[in-house]
């Protein structure tokens, strides 16, 4: 697979209506498996938040099994199916991995990933010392990992735990 480099960029302002404008695609394409409204999740959905500009869409499903079909209605919004961690989600980007302008993730509503993160983008929308440590480590591991997104992913996994355990004990 022909990836993206990762580079972040300082927040754009349109990333939220660039996100209601593909949520309505979403919600209209895939409404028989939905069982909710689609969420903007990552950090283009944390208002001042440097990020990759991608915008992270997160629409809930009932089950994985039971929205197996609803993978060729959304590549017909132009989404790219990838079996990245399929026991817990169906992923996608748009429109190919070298060229990111939003991933979309089918997960099953109420299940630990999707309480998981958006508490995490609820939190670093209301605490801004966690939205500026987590940029700041965004920062440095984007330069250190700036072509492998996944061991980009996993170094930023323990910053969010931590969050997440404090967030759990309150």
């Amino acid at each position: 697979m022909d990836d993206a480099a990762i580079e972040l960029a300082t927040y754009d302002p349109s990333w939220p209506d660039r996100f209601v404008k593909e949520r309505d695609l979403i919600a209209a394409a895939l409404a028989p498996w939905l069982v909710g409204e689609p969420e903007h999740i990552g950090s283009t959905a944390v208002p001042g938040l440097a990020a990759k500009p991608v915008i992270d869409i997160m629409a809930p499903v009932r089950t994985l099994d039971g929205s197996l079909p609803a993978i060729k209605h959304a590549e017909t919004l132009g989404y790219m199916y990838f079996p990245y961690k399929p026991e817990a989600m169906h992923w996608f980007c748009k429109p190919s991995p070298a060229a990111r302008t939003h991933h979309l993730h089918l997960v099953p509503f109420g299940s630990d990933l999707w309480h998981e993160r958006l508490t995490f983008r609820n939190i670093l929308r209301s605490a801004p010392e966690h939205r500026l440590h987590y940029e700041a480590l965004k920062l440095r591991l984007a330069s250190l990992y700036r072509e492998d997104r996944d061991a980009y992913t996993e170094a930023k996994g323990p910053f969010i735990r931590r969050v997440l355990k404090r967030a759990a004990r309150r």
